[in-house]
């Protein structure tokens, strides 16, 4: 009983709104409209986007939108008017109702007896979203917006508010739930499903989620032809239809604020994301080869070595990562010079080896390292309540997280990254432990409690870095981030799924967890192929390895099936965003595990280059729509309701279905075709019809992979690192549908692209004619008839 009443207390049924109030000018084309004690908000940015912002608070329902909202308001195409339905915003896209206000309810009854004891913490607000043929998107059940209370067990949250900061509420709103609605992003959860139905989340940075690290990033998008992205930055708990409802509930804020984006299509959906938070820039074109890492090349004379042997080998990579411990002190901000004699020297012969580097470096300071009084002294570090940098003692013993969301902090951070890693020819960095490292609830940002800001520090600190490179270098940022937030993307940075175990379990979670991040319009993403965690000293596979681990023993101890599972996860790092291996082995380079291995991996090292122009023109679509390219079948095959969940499957671009291998000792798995298409194994050509699971031989050295009809899929030739010129060696088309495959090129370092200094090719294949056409730019030079290559249909 008592949760019953706890629901009717918080979420209201819709009743109770009232008049229209007078708008500013500069907000013409918005409702603002006062209910009981309450303020609602509803302002257009985009014909088919619009903001919802409610507030027992005026001045907070009308306040701007949070951290990571780059847009402005856009009211061009809305109207406002009045009905018996309420008040309405429309456009050719949305029509948005706030319910009239009714009658002030008086309980009776039992309901008299009831509000004695128990009152809810918000008038009702109607609300609903719908096209304009009258097609429900979003209709608000309720809005909650209450003083922490013993009664719900969040009473001790307001210990993390200082007198001077806003009121602590704890705030969220529901929103009918059809039985046939699904969700998909919300950022990085890894317990392994795809859909969010029937789930609940907790969208926060926690390195000690128990399935691995998750991250919040509060964007859905649905199937219902909308997304919601949902403005609040503190730890937030989503019920996703439970009680044919979807809750969102915030630990901490002064307003509900959301956003609703409608589109007919996925794409259209990302393309508001995109509008809302940022473009996600070009990255360098080395960043879509291969970068090899590990926990850790400890030396200069190590690196180097890596390096030559990739070389003499002919192997392609582009880039090498030199992890933590490379300092004297944590936060001392240098390179040990016992072990790095000459940084400088040292990426100088890299580069002249056609590699780029990339350094982590934390964001932490000890109080031994020469900067800690200047950010002590400044006030830099985020703290408690005292002003007392927060730290990690006893148990972590690593210092105090600097505060970049100060931007007297941000632009020092860099100069001091600049001066010290920029200075010696290093090209990216690894901006590792964003979540912050030190969990800031309790403690205090430049922008506010971190309780109520706990997801928005790898939003500052990216940016820090971006900023930084935009201001100061002609070449494009690379960020490597272990977390993310709204806009995140739009720092140059990539994303992956932190420090994962080595096992089977992790491999198959990893493809459903990296569907969803992608999903939150965050495109980049990748895993630590093979793990990061130590493995364990013995392990007994299921069944016999395919792998021979005989020869690997001095890297893999006793876990026999160690190097099948490496290079099952390393043929699906060669379909990810971007291709990054890591790990605490202590080898990890493609010769490291075994002769059986070593063979395969430079068969996926090759594919991943010839794929280039592919992969690379991938980038651009993303950079012009927001779109990911690493997609879940539902993005593109939403009229086959079977691969709602399907969650071990995606499309890399237009044109691949990706289907890892994640069990151990398999040799075969069932893979779904999705309805509406032919499809063509890549390796074999055979032509099978969608719709179907199919049964397909996947020996060790072979992930199922499938082309879908109609592709045209650019190839380019052998090259060891994108900083050679890769010529088209061939354009391959798979017939059975018309095609359109827009192929780009720019020079791969710079910015120029942004000021029109690119190419594109658009190719078309005409399935009636047998005919590939091209329009723009020459992107080869020979007869079409030595490139072009129609697949014959086996």
């Amino acid at each position: 009983m008592s949760g019953h009443l706890r629901t009717a207390i918080h979420l209201i049924p819709l009743t109770c709104l009232g008049a229209l109030l007078a708008t500013p000018v500069a907000r013409a084309q918005q409702l603002s409209l006062s209910r009981d004690n309450a303020t609602v908000l509803v302002e257009p940015y985009a014909a088919n986007i619009v903001r919802v912002s409610i507030s027992l608070r005026r001045e907070d329902a009308l306040g701007a939108p949070g951290y990571g909202i780059s847009a402005t308001p856009s009211p061009a195409g809305w109207t406002t008017g009045s009905d018996s339905s309420g008040d309405v915003l429309r456009s050719n896209r949305l029509v948005v109702t706030v319910s009239p206000q009714a009658p002030k309810w008086v309980p009776s009854g039992t309901n008299a007896d009831i509000a004695k004891f128990f009152n809810g913490s918000t008038p009702g607000v109607g609300l609903s979203i719908k096209t304009p043929d009258n097609k429900d998107l979003v209709r608000m059940q309720g809005w909650q917006m209450s003083v922490p209370n013993h009664k719900d067990g969040n009473a001790d949250i307001l210990y993390d508010r200082r007198p001077t900061d806003a009121p602590f509420f704890q705030v969220g709103a529901s929103f009918a739930s059809p039985p046939d609605e699904h969700y998909y992003g919300l950022g990085q959860n890894q317990e392994g499903y795809l859909d969010h139905r029937n789930h609940v989340l907790r969208c926060a940075h926690d390195y000690n989620a128990p399935s691995g690290q998750s991250v919040c990033v509060p964007f859905v998008v649905t199937n219902k032809g909308y997304g919601i992205l949902w403005d609040n930055p503190s730890a937030t708990t989503v019920a996703f239809g439970f009680n044919d409802q979807v809750r969102w509930t915030s630990d901490v804020g002064q307003r509900v604020s959301f956003f609703v984006i409608a589109g007919t299509t996925y794409d259209e959906i990302y393309a508001g994301y995109r509008l809302l938070t940022g473009s996600t820039p070009m990255l360098p074109k080395s960043a879509y080869g291969y970068i090899q890492s590990k926990q850790r090349y400890t030396s200069q004379a190590e690196l180097l070595g890596v390096a030559h042997g990739y070389r003499e080998r002919h192997y392609p990579i582009d880039d090498l990562v030199i992890d933590w411990f490379h300092y004297t002190i944590m936060g001392q901000m240098d390179m040990d010079p016992a072990k790095w004699p000459d940084p400088t020297a040292m990426n100088k012969e890299l580069h002249a080896l056609n590699f780029h580097t990339m350094i982590s470096i934390w964001p932490r300071f000890v109080p031994q390292s020469r900067f800690y009084n200047t950010l002590l002294n400044n006030g830099w570090f985020e703290h408690l309540a005292d002003g007392t940098p927060t730290n990690g003692l006893p148990y972590d013993r690593a210092g105090s997280d600097i505060d970049t969301t100060n931007p007297d902090a941000a632009k020092w951070y860099w100069s001091v990254v600049k001066e010290n890693y920029v200075s010696k020819g290093f090209d990216a960095f690894w901006a590792d432990e964003t979540e912050p490292d030190l969990p800031p609830n309790g403690s205090y940002f430049h922008i506010g409690p971190g309780t109520q800001f706990f997801n928005t520090y790898p939003l500052f600190h990216t940016a820090a870095f971006y900023n930084g490179f935009r201001e100061d270098l002609p070449t494009r940022a690379l960020i490597l981030a272990r977390d993310a937030y709204l806009g995140a993307q739009h720092n140059g940075a990539i994303f992956w799924s932190s420090d994962i175990s080595g096992n089977w379990d992790t491999l198959r979670r990893q493809v459903s967890t990296g569907i969803n991040f992608v999903a939150s319009g965050t495109p980049y993403w990748s895993t630590d192929i093979g793990g990061w965690q130590y493995l364990p000293s013995h392990h007994t596979p299921l069944h016999t390895p395919l792998i021979d681990p005989s020869d690997a023993r001095e890297n893999i101890g006793h876990y026999d099936d160690y190097p099948e599972l490496y290079v099952r996860w390393f043929e699906y790092g060669a379909f990810q965003p971007n291709f990054r291996s890591h790990g605490s082995r202590p080898q990890n380079e493609v010769w490291s595990y075994g002769k059986q291995a070593e063979p395969i991996l430079v068969k996926y090292l090759r594919l991943r280059y010839q794929l280039m122009p592919y992969i690379y023109s991938l980038g651009h679509m993303t950079n012009q729509t927001g779109a990911p390219f690493m997609r879940g079948l539902f993005m593109d095959f939403g009229s086959d309701p079977k691969v709602a969940n399907i969650g071990d499957e995606y499309m890399f671009g237009p044109a691949l279905l990706v289907a890892p291998v994640t069990e151990q000792g398999s040799t075969s798995r069932e893979v779904y075709l999705p309805a509406g298409t032919d499809w063509y194994n890549y390796w074999t050509n055979a032509k099978v019809h969608g719709g179907h699971t199919i049964t397909v031989d996947a020996p060790i050295d072979t992930i199922p992979l499938f082309v879908r009809a109609g592709s045209i899929l650019p190839l380019g030739s052998a090259i060891e690192s994108t900083n050679e010129d890769q010529k088209i060696d061939r354009v391959r088309i798979y017939p059975g549908a018309d095609g359109d495959f827009d192929l780009y090129r720019d020079d791969g370092n710079t910015y120029n692209y942004e000021r029109g200094q690119f190419q594109i090719t658009h190719l078309h294949w005409s399935n009636a004619t047998g005919k590939l056409t091209r329009s723009g730019p020459d992107a080869w030079s020979t007869p079409d008839a030595s490139v072009v290559e129609v697949q014959n249909q086996y």
